[in-house]
C-alpha cells in the first residue's frame, strides 16, 4: 500500500501546525486539504 500526501494537504498541515500547535488538529486539517488553505487565507 502506497500512501501519498497532496500539496493541499501538506500546506494545510503546516498552517495548521504554525497556528493552533496542536497533532490532533494538524491531522484533521491535513484531511480537509485545500479547505482548510483557502479558509486560512481568507479569514487570516
Amino acid at each position: 500500500m502506497k500512501i501519498t500526501i497532496g500539496i493541499g494537504s501538506f500546506i494545510a498541515a503546516l498552517l495548521s501546525w504554525g497556528a493552533n500547535h496542536s497533532i490532533l488538529w494538524l491531522l484533521i486539517h491535513m484531511f480537509c486539504g485545500w479547505f482548510y488553505v483557502v479558509y486560512y487565507i481568507i479569514f487570516k
